[in-house]
């Protein structure tokens, strides 16, 4: 297993934010995670990234507790959001920056940039302009390519297509699906776009109120079964 949470609760004050008793993701395994707002995605990530600590339990990566060692770094490629970049910086700059950080040459880098063109759509690289001034969609493209530099072992993405263009979301996704098949790297993406994770993923959990309430692994009746949920859940309310 790459990842393996157990017994695994966040609270806040009196409020259970998450509560997972146990899950685990398989390595070279594409995993969906879908939720309405506030159901606890981000939470998740952000305890499998030890950026938070939880209440209870333990999130194992790679055999190795995140909050005893910080030896996974290298295997883990992440972006939750802008807060990761670096504004001041250039997105060429920081490309090399993180390149420096997993130890890529700078032919390395550009072979790794390459597949990302069609998605940069000549806005990205080569430019004059800061991170913190482009859009908030060439940001995330930013965010996104700067995690899957180094071909990383585990690639985690909090909702890697909001605020991208439809021909953007697409190409990520056929990315995203070559680094799965190419490397045998685990990737785990949350989104709201029930379409895209049901096409990419093998497997998928909804979570509800911070618990698990279905974990399925993907066939035809897969968009069927998660749109089923969301509309019964919008019928009970």
């Amino acid at each position: 297993m790459i990842i393996s949470a157990n017994n695994l609760t966040k609270v806040y004050g009196d409020n259970t934010v998450l509560d997972i008793p146990e899950l685990h993701l398989k390595e070279g395994e594409s995993f969906g995670l879908v939720g309405n707002n506030g159901a606890g995605k981000t939470t998740l990530f952000r305890l499998f990234l030890d950026l938070i600590k939880p209440s209870t339990g333990e999130v194992i990566l790679d055999g190795k507790n995140v909050q005893h060692t910080e030896d996974w770094k290298n295997l883990t490629g992440s972006f939750l959001d802008e807060n990761y970049l670096i504004g001041h910086l250039r997105p060429d700059e920081y490309f090399e920056f993180i390149a420096s950080m997993r130890g890529l040459t700078a032919g390395d880098l550009e072979e790794q940039l390459q597949p990302f063109e069609k998605m940069f759509k000549g806005e990205i690289t080569e430019k004059n302009k800061y991170i913190r001034d482009l859009s908030k969609g060439n940001q995330k493209k930013v965010g996104v390519a700067g995690a899957m530099l180094g071909k990383p072992k585990l690639l985690i993405l909090d909702e890697p297509f909001s605020n991208l263009d439809p021909s953007s979301q697409y190409e990520l996704r056929t990315l995203l699906t070559q680094l799965d098949n190419n490397t045998g790297t685990t990737v785990v993406v949350s989104s709201h776009d029930l379409g895209h994770i049901a096409e990419f993923c093998d497997r998928i959990v909804i979570l509800d109120r911070g618990k698990i309430a279905r974990d399925i692994y993907a066939d035809e009746h897969t968009l069927a079964r998660l749109e089923e949920f969301f509309i019964q859940e919008i019928r009970d309310f």
